[in-house]
């Protein structure tokens, strides 16, 4: 089920199912975290889980860093390949990047059971102050990112 949460005056659009939250990397999002990503991850991340336990009747087994550092690398990736693709002007190369980029733009964050890279995003949990570091604090300054 789609949802859309308004935190901060930005709206986030967010999917729920059973076991799974699924965070949209649009304009929006960008807009969201700009400057601020540390604590609007947080503010985000506590609002979707506890729609999540209300809805389902159970909180969501995964731990609020381990979702942080999935949607930061996702919003990240998706930052880079948009950008790439402003510099590189070789069409293949931009069509290749852009299948890429619909896989960072949608993510599909899931408990362990339904999720065979939770452990990765568990492994990097304790890096999430270095994640949010490199985080551009601007991410849609050139507006690379438009929908």
């Amino acid at each position: 089920m789609d949802k859309v949460y308004e935190l901060a005056g930005y709206n986030i659009k967010v999917g729920i199912e059973p076991q799974l939250i699924r965070v949209y990397s649009n304009a929006s999002l960008w807009d969201y975290l700009d400057g601020k990503a540390n604590t609007r991850f947080e503010l985000m991340v506590d609002t979707i889980k506890a729609d999540y336990a209300q809805h389902f009747g159970k909180e969501l087994a995964i731990s609020n860093n381990s979702l942080i550092v999935e949607i930061l690398v996702h919003v990240y990736c998706d930052y880079l390949g948009l950008s790439f693709n402003r510099i590189v002007r070789i069409k293949w190369i931009q069509n290749l990047v852009k299948k890429l980029l619909t896989r960072a733009e949608v993510v599909d964050c899931g408990e362990k059971s339904v999720d065979s890279n939770r452990w990765v995003w568990d492994l990097l949990a304790g890096s999430k102050s270095l994640f949010i570091a490199i985080l551009p604090k601007n991410l849609n300054f050139r507006n690379i990112k438009t929908y």
